[in-house]
């Protein structure tokens, strides 16, 4: 366990975190707590470096947190730096149980009730019965060329990561 506020943010830390999972991240820590360690490297000069849970320990700077100290040199630790939060991104999503667990999820905190719902709307179901009249509602949309699939899964995370709604097609 170590207070939050002398973990040293790496700074090389790619990662935003836009207000939106900022106070969703509020909301799960004063809700559940830690239930994760932040990971860190030991220093030459014995402090602290932050690899992952930037974001939870600028959140809560004066608790006692929990964190798992690996042995990795600079260079191992910028890999992972790099690498950590993608490798996680390529899971994929089973719809269908996801939508049942965010379901059961009793919450008031209106941060956590949103992101949940974020996770697991659908488009409504298009109606094409006689007479129906769909309503009209603008829509803008932005089409980003990507030089190849890794262009486009670094545009996506960066993206989501800053809060917007994101889809991924291949044209």
């Amino acid at each position: 366990m170590v207070r939050a506020d002398e973990l040293r943010p790496h700074p090389k830390n790619w990662r935003l975190h836009p207000p939106e999972q900022q106070e969703a991240m509020r909301g799960v820590l004063a809700e559940i707590g830690y239930a994760d360690a932040l990971i860190a490297r030991e220093c030459d000069d014995g402090s602290l470096q932050l690899i992952d849970g930037h974001l939870r320990a600028e959140t809560t700077p004066d608790a006692e947190v929990p964190v798992l100290v690996v042995d990795l040199d600079e260079s191992e630790a910028d890999t992972l730096l790099a690498l950590h939060d993608p490798l996680a991104a390529m899971a994929t999503t089973d719809d269908e149980m996801l939508a049942d667990l965010a379901a059961s999820i009793e919450t008031d905190n209106r941060a956590i009730r949103e992101m949940l719902d974020r996770m697991t709307d659908d488009p409504p179901p298009i109606d094409d019965s006689p007479g129906f009249e769909p309503p009209i509602a603008e829509m803008f949309q932005l089409v980003i060329d990507c030089k190849d699939e890794d262009h486009q899964r670094e545009v996506f995370d960066r993206l989501t990561g800053e809060g917007l709604a994101c889809r991924v097609l291949n044209l």
